[in-house]
């Protein structure tokens, strides 16, 4: 039977903790240290679950407080296994602190040694990296650089070898023609980043489709996410007194003004999310000639809009309404330029009044 082997790190001082957390021939799991040898339990399948438990150890400390139900279900196991599991490392002195029900902690300071990258976790962080490169800024794609530098520097030779000889053989491509992120203000996500993990509020000057205005605020960011090979930002605006979605490639200058929030905001997650539960949301979207966006700059949020992305002479535009009747009228005041490509029940809505329109207008021609 082979032999399996857990290496782990010392705590700190005053921590009794063993060297090694190993399972003998009788798939018993044995601990070892300056001091004792502690022998905890049979399992069967002793090489899983020294994977588990050093893949529990790593979860641990990439989060402050993680619940035993999030443990379960990562790792596909019972609650009860995760008690156990839990209650081993702890007897191998592992500092846990918490409690079944609440959620668990490692006490800070403790460190396992660097772990081992898989061949396929190593190039799934090379993927990243590249589209990093096409989806960020200059700033960030740096960061990512060297940190898979450090990455790379604990492979061993056979995924070193395996990612130098495919790194040729990846490419992210961007359909995106105008507008790069690259020529907005310098290292603007993680100032986005930096104000929001700081509850700060960032000064701005934001400029419209066509950039022919532009408006200077103070908001309060409450996240970031990306779409349609844009980055947009979800931010509580002052001058409006309300939330607002900018997109990043249109912020012209950014700059940190020293001011708290005034507000407390939700993550941009539970923002999401009660937006949905505050009423049952129909999502619109809708094509309108370039031409003619600036001439309702504001009224497009009032109706919804969440998303914008321009292609050729069109502007996509996606809303999230309560509603398909509103926005209908509204629509049908630039009939002659806009499509509507779904919901299906709000194209049939739109024909439905465009030939009640028809067939008045033709009653007064022939009267």
């Amino acid at each position: 039977m082979v032999r399996g082997v857990l290496q782990l790190a010392h705590g700190g001082k005053g921590t009794n903790s063993p060297d090694r957390i190993g399972f003998d021939s009788t798939g018993s799991v044995s601990l070892t240290g300056s001091n004792d040898s502690l022998i905890l339990y049979p399992h069967q399948d002793h090489m899983n679950r020294i994977d588990r438990l050093t893949a529990i150890l790593t979860h641990l400390q990439s989060r402050r407080l993680v619940k035993a139900e999030d443990i379960a279900r990562r790792f596909d196991i019972s609650l009860r296994t995760v008690y156990r599991d839990i209650r081993a490392l702890n007897e191998a002195g592992v500092p846990i602190n918490g409690e079944a029900g609440v959620g668990y902690s490692i006490m800070d300071g403790y460190r396992l040694p660097p772990v081992m990258f898989t061949q396929e976790e190593a190039m799934a962080l090379l993927v990243a990296e590249k589209m990093a490169q096409t989806a960020t800024d200059q700033h960030n794609s740096e960061q990512i650089q060297s940190a898979m530098i450090k990455i790379r520097s604990v492979l061993r030779i056979p995924e070193k070898n395996t990612l130098e000889n495919i790194d040729d053989n990846i490419a992210i491509r961007s359909f995106r023609q105008s507008g790069s992120i690259e020529d907005q203000p310098e290292n603007i996500l993680q100032k986005i980043l930096g104000s929001i993990a700081s509850e700060e509020v960032i000064h701005i000057q934001y400029s419209t489709i066509q950039k022919q205005e532009y408006s200077e605020r103070d908001i309060e960011p409450v996240g970031i996410y990306f779409s349609h090979e844009y980055w947009y930002l979800i931010a509580y605006c002052q001058l409006r007194q309300a939330y607002r979605t900018f997109r990043l490639d249109r912020i012209l200058i950014i700059r940190e003004t020293g001011k708290k929030y005034l507000h407390h905001h939700p993550t941009l997650k539970t923002y999401l999310e009660q937006l949905q539960r505050k009423e049952r949301l129909v999502r619109v979207v809708v094509q309108i000639d370039k031409s003619i966006v600036h001439y309702f700059r504001e009224e497009k949020y009032k109706q919804g809009l969440i998303l914008e992305h321009v292609s050729g002479e069109l502007v996509e535009m996606t809303f999230m309404v309560s509603g398909i009747y509103r926005i209908a009228h509204w629509l049908m005041q630039m009939a002659p330029f806009a499509t509507v490509m779904e919901p299906p029940e709000l194209i049939d809505h739109m024909v439905d009044m465009a030939e009640k329109m028809i067939v008045r207008q033709k009653k007064v021609k022939s009267s």
